[in-house]
Formats: C-alpha cells, structure tokens, sequence
C-alpha cells in the first residue's frame, strides 16, 4: 500500500481530486438518470431507452472534442462553459420531462446533456500524467483513477435508484446536477496539476485517433465497455432482486484486482500485458454462461471483476506513453468515449439476446468482444511498442527504449499532427 500513499502524498493532488470526485459521481448518474426520469415521464422503456442511448452516445462523440480543446486552451476555460452548457440541457430536460413533453424533445435535450457533460475524469488522468511526468508513480496514479472509476460506478446508482425511489427522478438528476456544478467549479478554479495550454497544428484529415495505437486502444476499451454493458443486463435478468449484490461483487473484485496491480513491479511489457489481460478477461467471462445457481453467479462475477480493472488501467499507461501531451487529454477522453460506447452496444446487444433466446445468452457478448480484442492486440503489438518498456514502461514513458521507441514517438507525433519542441522552439512540459 506504500506506493499508493506515496501517490496520494503528492504535493496538492488532494486539491484537485477531492473536487474531482463530487464532479465524477453524477458523470456516472447520467445514463441511468435519463433511463429513470424518461421513463416516469412516459412510461415508455422503450423512449427511455433510446433517451439514454443519446445521451451516451453524444457523450462519447463530443467528450474527445472536448479534450482536444482542453488540450489548447485549458482546463478551466473549456469546463466553465461547457458546465453551463450541461446545465441548461439537464435543467431543460428535467423540466420538459415534469411537463410530459413529446419523445423527440426528450432525446434531443438529453444528447445534449450527454455532449455537454464535463470530461473531468480524463482531465484528472491529464494532472497526473502532467505531475508524475517520468515517474514510476504515473502506473500507481493510474490505478488511483481506475479504483476511484469503480468507486463512483458503484456508489452513484445506488444513490440514484433511492432518491428516485425515495422522490422522484427530477429530484435525483437535481441532486446529480448540484453536485456537479460544485465539484466542477471547484476543480477547474484548482490550477495544481493542470498542464498548460498547448496550442497545436492538427491536419484537417488526421487527429489523434489517427495517431499510432491509438483506434486499437480505443477498440480494445469498447470490447471492455461491452464487458460491463452485457454484465449489467446479463446478472439483472438471472439474479432479479439480488442483481444490486451481485454487481456489487463485481465492483468490489474489479478494486481488488485495480490495488493489486498498482502495487506490482511489472516485469512483463504493457502491450502484452494488455493482450494477455484481454484473453484472461474472455476466459474468465466465459463462466459466466456455466454459472448454474446464484452463488456460483457470484465468483464467476469477482473472477471477471479482478481481471478487468488491470486491463483498464494498462490500456491509460500504454495510450500515456503513446501520445505527446499536447493532445493527451483528449487521448483519454477517446478511451472513456470508447468504453461508454462498450457498455451501451454491450447492453443494447445483451437485451435483445435476453429477450430472444433466454438471460443466459447475454453472457455471450463478454467473451466474444474481448476475445476478439484480444487477437487485434495481439496481431498488432509492434503499434504499441512505444510502450514495450517493462519497468519503465509502468511509468508511462518511453525513455528507456531506445532508438527504435523514439522512432516511434517521433512517427506518433508526425500522425497525430503535433509540432515536436524543435518545430515550436519550446519544450512540450
């Protein structure tokens, strides 16, 4: 546990994560949120569903957008607005919603809600990587992120579904909103951290998902996402009331498995831990279909949960290391968008599995996606090699690679479109 104090000790982290937290628990609300609140409005699952699959989707389209502005203008200037924004459309929606407004409206105001959603949490992993910059505390750091992501996903529908019950879901998206106006303002008024603004000259035709390794990330991320989606619809529809517990075990596992891996000096280089991490998690979700009673349902929910978190965070280590850091927050905020992705398609494809052929067919989607992930990673590791650094790799740079990385780095660089420090005549930070 040593790495993770010395990780929490660093000097000001505290002051940006204590906000980030308020600011990351209604980012986990939001899709259930809308879920809930369309359906009191309707009393259609179906408007809902299509509701919440806008706002998850808009989410995931406009959040790397957001990064890249971040990126050349900073955090602060880009949070305040767009926390405006998210405002209005989340006010908008809860007060059509209450007035039984017509379907279209409700989906319109709630993609809107979800393209305006503050990208907090990419911009936490982006003050990390910015203050542990070559430090072998930037893979622990990671961990934190990943961990604290499983806190939130635990915690904030649990405390959604009973202010929903309890009130209404107007007064739980209210109560979400509060939160994240706080959380968010505060944050982005916390410069310790925060990279500096780093304008770039981005071709019109390339971007960062063009960058080397980078779509491969982010399709191995949306395998991940699948994993949760189909988990969610899966254990609902075969354990009934003891779904909450079940899932639960799930998220407990998945920090069980995120500490550990933050604690251990990796011998093994990241891209193969990712591709090995990758067919793990398809063997593992695997038993899933063999789970005949509710307790094996259980261990087979924690086996998944201990492999999934240390192949979340390997892929942030890897795309880290990958990324120059003028266009690294929006890097992660196409690894969230891409898991968002997952977890709605996972959901989407269980649902309609269930519905057809029975709940234990929703097991199917896990071991599939991430099987198929598996041998994408696997039939192009050279695209990941920039991080192919064992130990110094766990830090998230490539230093000690050689000529042949920076190579690598410097091919990256030229694909993402970046101005390297001798184009610009200053130093990247």
């Amino acid at each position: 546990m040593k790495q993770y104090l010395d990780v929490l000790a660093t000097p000001g982290a505290w002051r940006f994560l204590a906000p980030a937290l308020l600011a990351r628990l209604p980012y986990a609300m939001l899709q259930l949120g809308v879920l809930l609140l369309v359906e009191w409005s309707t009393g259609s699952y179906g408007a809902a569903g299509i509701a919440a699959a806008a706002a998850a989707v808009a989410q995931a389209l406009v959040g790397p957008q957001t990064g890249k502005l971040a990126d050349r203008f900073g955090q602060a200037r880009v949070l305040l607005p767009q926390l405006f924004v998210h405002a209005v459309a989340l006010g908008s929606l809860l007060f059509l919603a209450a007035s039984s407004a017509a379907v279209p409206y409700l989906v319109l105001v709630a993609a809107l809600a979800g393209a305006s959603v503050p990208q907090v949490a990419a911009m936490v992993r982006a003050r990390w990587s910015h203050t542990l910059s070559g430090s072998s505390r930037l893979g622990t750091a990671f961990a934190v992120e990943s961990i604290t992501d499983e806190l939130t996903f635990t915690i904030a529908p649990m405390l959604l579904v009973a202010l929903s019950t309890g009130f209404s879901p107007v007064v739980a998206l209210l109560g979400a909103l509060g939160l994240i106006v706080v959380g968010t303002v505060v944050f982005a008024l916390v410069r310790q951290g925060a990279p500096e603004p780093m304008p770039v000259k981005v071709r019109a035709s390339r971007g960062v998902l063009r960058a080397r390794g980078v779509a491969l990330l982010a399709a191995a991320f949306l395998a991940t996402g699948a994993v949760f989606g189909a988990m969610q619809v899966g254990i609902t529809a075969i354990a009934g009331a003891q779904a909450g517990t079940v899932y639960g075990t799930f998220s407990a596992a998945s920090m069980a498995g995120g500490l550990l891996y933050g604690v251990i000096r990796w011998r093994v280089p990241l891209n193969v831990r990712l591709g090995g991490g990758l067919a793990i998690l398809a063997a593992a979700t695997t038993a899933l279909s063999f789970a005949d009673s509710t307790a094996t349902l259980y261990g087979a929910a924690a086996l998944a949960g201990v492999i999934i978190a240390p192949v979340v965070i390997t892929g942030y280590t890897i795309i880290d290391s990958l990324v120059p850091a003028e266009v690294r927050t929006e890097a992660f905020t196409w690894l969230n968008g891409a898991i968002g992705l997952g977890i709605a398609t996972g959901a989407a494809v269980a649902g309609q599995l269930v519905d057809r052929f029975g709940p234990d067919l929703a097991f199917v989607v896990p071991p599939l996606m991430t099987g198929l992930a598996a041998v994408l990673v696997f039939t192009r590791m050279r695209s990941l090699t920039a991080a192919n650094t064992g130990d110094a790799a766990n830090s998230g740079t490539a230093a000690n690679t050689g000529d042949a990385a920076n190579n690598d780095t410097a091919a990256i660089t030229e694909d993402a479109g970046v101005r390297t420090p001798e184009q610009t005549g200053s130093p990247r930070g």
